[in-house]
Parts: structure tokens; C-alpha cells; sequence
């Protein structure tokens, strides 16, 4: 590589370049839609009936490293839409862009490298000396639809990672393999957690003894807390008309991603994809005062939404989750004090799970045919975010574009032990949907008022957050939320009197526990017990017995512990109870 130093996405823009001309050459009837810089690489889509196969990357990658050798510039050009066609008279898939593209536009851009040519406005490195020789490797190849549309052709989409360096791409390789070792999926196997079944309930977890602890345990603390900072818990039916949703504008916007269907009497009813409309009948029940106000109801809603299947992905992507979902309603005066109280409890909460970097982005309108409201509404809720954040010295970028279509957000982001930053919690400000259901509480001035809303979610949805918690932890929770903070195994058969005492006194100070008393040697039991992550495992034999003590072999400690039972029952019933 020379001295010259180039962004790293240019780097990588300019890299998938080189890999379209080494397909190329060695697949000379590949069609081409495009690819750009993504994070950590990047991809390009390809049609062709020729399978890539991981076989096939090593082939790729030396014919990149060749034509990176070569030295080949990075040639700009522009062209008329005339002479763009013509060029690209044999790829359809440029000849599409060209037929939408604006003739009485600019001259197009386009690059060549070596008998390469491609529609790009660039940049690129000048050369392909700029570019690195030995730090990109192929990932993988996906299908992907053709502008992303399921109606039009699946491609070929082959993902690269790039870096910079050599040793920044072995450092993310590492990664890479140390996730692949976490994954939710392979923890939810070794831990007998929770299973899929794709061909009777695509999306929809399982949910196994112990993983359904797990998940218990989880809206059992966000619940414990909620009543702690006077939320009120209501629950809603999980099949409602679908008016509900052509009110709230959710149909226009979700309706294909929604199950639903007709009864006998002509109606269509919809499987509740979200909570909203829910909630706002529950607010519109009855009249509210503004001494009610802020009013706090919060909603533990299983939801379905249709997800395309090469879209699922374990507990990260499913059609069936449980959001912990809240309407705050309160008055404008209200509404900073509000922002502000349900982000500070969002980043305790996630202080508890051991989350201790958490970055925040401010999510501003688009410009869309779904989204709902005026644009001084927008200007008025967009201005009241802004203001709580700075106000209060909260640190947060804005994200253009990406608001919800009844409302700007704050959305918060963690990052785990892996150095992945993931979206979880959320604030939505809705001043849209309390009018559309015509809302309204009564003022001090004996009139009504129409209330501000607040969406929120702090987990969002569980099956998520628990995914995220596995892969970040590798299995190893806190045991306050392992399903099985200790597991008792007696030594031979001789001792199973005395591991079910260790048991019972254990359930009787509230640890939930178990004694493994299968025929099998203690050795292979614990190595059985530490693959399925158990957090203790409590050995009892006849020294033991006999002094009333057990011998503690805790996850990732090589040392050995003996206490007395009596200490260890007072450790354990401190250290499984929910945080405050």
C-alpha cells in the first residue's frame, strides 16, 4: 500500500470495485446492481444462474489481490444518459437506473478499473496501489432482493470485510468468531433454553423450562421497578378490530406486515402487532383529571408482526415478541420533566444488566406519505426533545429521518462486551394519535385539554434484550437472573440424602435449585453442568456430610470453595434478589 492514506470507506467503496471487475473476469456472465460501503466492509449484489458458494472465495480474493498488484487506476468519467445506455446496453440492472434517472440532470459519473466499467460518483483511491492486499476477506453470500423488493429478483449478495490493516481485520476476525461462539441460537441449545420450530411457527420462540425462567425473571424486574416509579399495569386484548389501526395510521403504514382476517359477521380483526391503540383506550375509558397527570401505564404486550423468513435470526428477529411498553400521558408543562425521568431510568435499568455505555440519538421527521401530523406539530415536538436534552446536559446526535411516522424519538443504544452497539430502549413523542382518538383530560380550568403521550420501552422487546444479554454475557448471567443459580450433586449415591437437605434449605430461603443425581461420575456431571453455564455447582460428599459444609465449583473460578451450608444459604438468598 503506498503512503498515501485514504478514508477507510473509501477504502472500502473503491474494494468492492476491484471485487465486481475479479467477478468479472471470472464469471463473464454476471449481471451487476451495485454495492456500497457498509460497516466493517462492504457488499455487491450480482445476478447470475452460477451459485457462489464459500468455495469459491478464495478463487475471488487471489484475483482481487492480483488486480490490486496490477496497479490499475481508478478512472472518472463523465457521460451523457446517451452514452450511459450505451455503454450499458447488456446489464439491466444499470439500464433500470438509467431509465429512471432525470435526463435533463447532470452528466452521469462514471469509474473504470482496468476492463472494468461502472455507473459510481465515486470517490475512489486513485490507484489500486492505495489499497490494501492482505485485510479484506469474503464473509459471506446472501440472497437480496432486488431494490429490496420481495415483488422483483433475488440476487446473489457477497459481503467483505475490510479494514485498513491486516491485524485490524485478524482483530475483527477474532470477534467475529468469539460472537459466533455466543451465539443465542448455540447458547439456547447448550443451555437448554428455547428451541424454533420454522416449519410449524416460523418466528416464534419455545420457550424451555429454564429459558422461560429467564424470561419470567426479566418482566418480573422491569415490572418490580415500574410499580416502584408509580406505573400502573393494565393488559389488552390480543385481537382487536382493525379500525383500531386505520385510526392510529399503524395499517396504512404496517398493514401488510400484520396477521389478520374476517369473521362471520364481515369484520376484519387484527392480531395485536403493537400496544398503542390499546393503551388509548384504556386512557379514553372514563374521565381523567389533570391532577391524574403524568399518568403511567405501562403494558407487558405480546405482539406478532410478519417478518420475511431470511429476515429471522434467533431470539434477534422474530414474528412473535413481548415489548415492555408504556403510554406516559401528561400535560405540556409536564412533558421535559417527563423525557428526561424515563431516560435516566432507562440507563438504570441497563446498569443492572451491566450496560454502562449507552449513547443516545435524537430521530427527526421524513418526508412520507404515512407520516401522520402538521408540520408545526412536528416543529413543536421535534423543538421539545431538543430542549430536554440540552437542557439537562444529555449528550446525543441527531438521526435524520429516522422518526416514527407519528413522531420524533429518542432512541437508546448499548454496547456489549463485543464492542456491538445495539438499539433497545425508546421515548416517542406523540402529540398525532391522542388526537385521532380524540383524547382529553380535564383541565384546571374545568375544560378539556388534549394530552401529550409518550411512547416508551426500556428492554423493548424481551426475546431481544434476552438474546443480546446471552451473546454479551456468553451465557454467564447474574444470579439474580439465572435459572439455575446452583445445581447440587452428590459424589455417589451414598450422599443423596444429604444433597436433597442442601436443596431443601436452599428452597426454603427462596434459591431455586435442583440435585443432580444421575448415575454418571461427578466429573462428567460438572463438565456437563459448566457447558450448560450453571452458575454454582454445590459438591457434596462424606467430609461434607459430615461437617455440615458443601464445596463450591463456581463458572470460570479454577479454585474450589468449601463453606458451611448455613453461610452459603445466607450468600445465596442475598445474591439471587432482584436489584433495586
Amino acid at each position: 500500500m503506498s503512503d498515501k492514506q485514504y478514508p477507510i470507506e473509501i477504502i472500502r467503496h473503491s474494494l468492492a470495485h476491484v471485487m465486481a471487475a475479479a467477478i468479472n473476469k471470472l464469471y463473464p456472465d454476471v449481471k451487476f446492481a451495485g454495492g456500497p460501503a457498509i460497516e466493517n466492509g462492504f457488499y455487491y449484489d450480482f445476478d447470475t444462474e452460477y451459485k457462489f458458494s464459500p468455495e469459491d472465495f478464495p478463487k475471488i480474493e487471489k484475483e482481487m489481490r492480483d488486480l490490486i498488484k496490477s496497479n490499475g487506476r481508478f478512472e472518472q468519467k463523465n457521460v451523457s444518459l446517451s452514452e450511459a445506455k450505451e455503454l450499458f446496453a447488456d446489464q439491466p440492472y444499470k439500464m433500470e437506473w438509467l431509465n429512471e434517472y432525470d435526463a435533463s440532470g447532470d452528466d452521469l459519473s462514471i469509474f473504470i478499473f482496468r476492463d472494468f466499467t461502472d455507473l459510481c460518483r465515486g470517490p475512489h483511491v486513485e490507484t489500486s496501489k492505495n489499497l490494501p492486499r492482505d485485510s479484506f476477506k469474503i464473509r459471506s453470500v446472501a440472497g437480496a432482493y432486488w431494490k429490496g423488493d420481495s415483488g422483483n429478483k433475488m440476487l446473489q449478495r457477497v459481503y467483505v470485510d475490510a479494514f485498513a490493516t491486516q491485524s485490524e481485520l485478524e482483530e475483527f476476525l477474532k470477534m467475529q468468531e468469539e460472537a459466533a461462539a455466543r451465539d443465542n441460537r448455540k447458547l439456547g441449545r447448550d443451555m437448554d433454553l428455547f428451541h424454533f420450530e420454522p416449519e410449524y411457527a416460523p418466528g416464534a420462540v419455545f420457550w424451555h423450562d429454564k429459558g422461560y425462567k429467564i424470561y419470567r425473571r426479566l418482566i418480573e424486574y422491569i415490572r418490580f421497578r415500574q410499580e416502584q416509579a408509580g406505573y400502573l399495569e393494565i393488559s389488552t386484548p390480543s385481537v382487536m378490530d382493525r379500525s383500531l389501526w386505520e385510526i392510529s395510521g399503524h395499517w396504512a403504514k404496517y398493514g401488510e406486515h400484520n396477521y389478520s382476517g374476517k369473521t362471520q359477521d364481515g369484520k376484519t380483526f387484527c392480531i395485536k402487532p403493537m400496544s398503542c391503540p390499546g393503551g388509548m383506550l384504556v386512557f379514553g375509558h372514563g374521565i381523567t383529571s389533570y391532577k391524574d397527570l403524568p399518568l403511567y401505564l405501562a403494558e407487558f404486550g405480546k405482539v406478532n408482526r410478519y417478518e420475511a423468513a431470511g429476515g429471522l435470526s434467533g431470539l434477534m428477529r422474530v414474528r412473535e415478541f413481548t415489548q415492555d411498553d408504556a403510554h406516559i400521558f401528561c400535560t405540556e408543562n409536564q412533558l421535559e420533566e417527563e423525557v428526561v425521568k424515563v431516560l435516566r431510568f432507562i440507563k438504570d435499568i441497563y446498569s443492572k444488566f451491566g450496560f454502562d455505555k449507552i449513547s443516545m440519538k435524537l430521530a427527526t421527521r421524513k418526508e412520507s406519505e404515512f407520516r401522520i401530523g402538521d408540520d408545526d406539530v412536528w416543529d413543536k415536538a421535534e423543538a421539545a426533545l431538543h430542549n430536554a436534552l440540552k437542557k439537562n446536559g444529555i449528550e446525543y446526535e441527531v438521526a435524520v429521518g429516522d422518526a416514527a411516522f407519528y413522531g420524533p424519538k429518542i432512541d437508546n443504544y448499548l454496547k456489549d462486551s463485543m464492542g456491538r452497539v445495539w438499539q433497545c430502549g425508546t421515548v416517542q413523542l406523540d402529540m398525532n394519535l391522542p388526537e385521532r382518538f380524540d383524547l382529553s383530560y380535564v383541565g384546571e380550568d374545568g375544560e378539556k385539554h388534549r394530552p401529550i403521550m409518550l411512547h416508551r420501552a426500556m428492554l423493548g422487546s424481551i426475546e431481544r434484550f434476552m438474546g443480546i444479554l446471552l451473546e454479551s454475557t456468553g451465557g454467564n448471567l447474574p444470579l439474580w437472573l439465572s435459572p439455575e443459580p446452583v445445581v447440587v450433586t452428590p459424589i455417589s449415591e451414598k450422599f443423596k440424602d444429604y444433597a436433597n437437605q442442601v436443596v431443601e434449605d436452599l428452597r426454603a430461603a427462596g434459591v431455586y435449585t435442583r440435585a443432580d443425581m444421575r448415575d454418571e461420575k461427578v466429573n462428567y456431571k460438572i463438565r456437563e453442568l459448566s457447558l450448560a453455564k450453571t452458575p454454582i455447582i454445590a459438591v457434596v460428599g462424606e467430609k461434607e456430610m459430615a461437617d455440615k459444609t458443601v464445596t463450591l465449583r463456581k463458572l470460570g473460578v479454577e479454585k474450589q470453595e468449601t463453606i458451611s451450608l448455613d453461610s452459603f444459604v445466607k450468600q445465596m438468598k442475598t445474591s439471587v434478589k432482584i436489584p433495586k
